[in-house]
């Protein structure tokens, strides 16, 4: 091989998101949060997660008391709305739908009412989050809560919360697993969209083995570019190759 070659040659390629095959955090059913906007956007979005290797998508609209009211008709209605239309089009994706529960009063009384959308059959895994910038003093009691009903919990992207932002290393995340929670990061998070603090905990995450699920969190179709770029980074392919993901046996 010439030393131009040598130089300037494709580098042999790591592995794709094609071998997660599920993703478990999006924003596909139309018009009911900050996602897809319409049934066009919505089929864009699943023919770009499509062609990046997924086979399904468990979608997760958010669940919010103060932006969000959905309920699970509204959702369920949605999805079948979307699968009719990924069916016509002939786009050869799983949808399944669950929720992305906001960390607020309303949240902890679905929790008490057991009237959770969770996925993952008996895991009864539940996708939720919290306040970007204050840590809430009811996260570690609604752990508890949410196993103490039978459910796992599962903290969507920490590393994007800034109350972790200042800390010097990931302990006060570990705590947190210990207690019984599941983390997902965003893999556009290993893309560095989210500034270079969220990409620090991201792959020090990485590095203490604290990464249980990966997911899209994927809003738009611009967002799409920064999932192609997210397998250049040097953790996400550790983990990738890792084969400790749970995205498959979902």
């Amino acid at each position: 091989m010439g030393i131009f070659k040598q130089l300037f040659g494709k580098k042999t390629a790591g592995p794709g998101l094609d071998v997660l095959e599920i993703d478990l955090h999006s924003h596909l059913i139309p018009g009911i949060d900050d996602g897809a906007k319409d049934l066009a956007d919505s089929l864009a979005l699943v023919r770009g997660l499509a062609d990046l290797g997924y086979r399904k998508c468990i979608t997760t609209p958010h669940i919010m008391s103060d932006a969000f009211r959905n309920t699970p008709e509204i959702i369920l209605g949605g999805l079948e709305t979307l699968r009719e239309a990924l069916k016509d089009e002939g786009i050869e994706v799983e949808i399944e739908a669950a929720a992305e529960y906001y960390l607020d009063e309303a949240f902890l009384e679905k929790i008490e009412s057991e009237e959770l959308m969770s996925f993952g059959g008996e895991k009864k895994y539940v996708l939720f989050e919290t306040s970007y910038v204050a840590k809430p003093m009811s996260l570690e009691g609604t752990i508890f809560k949410l196993k103490a009903k039978g459910y796992t919990p599962v903290l969507a992207h920490p590393e994007r919360y800034q109350y972790f932002w200042e800390l010097k290393d990931v302990t006060p995340i570990a705590e947190l697993r210990e207690r019984g929670a599941l983390m997902q990061v965003n893999l556009t998070s290993f893309a560095g969209t989210r500034g270079k603090r969220a990409s620090w905990i991201a792959e020090s995450m990485v590095k203490h083995d604290l990464v249980d699920f990966v997911g899209t969190d994927i809003h738009r179709t611009a967002q799409l570019e920064a999932l192609r770029r997210s397998t250049g980074n040097r953790a996400l392919q550790e983990l990738l190759e890792g084969g400790k993901l749970l995205n498959k046996g979902l």
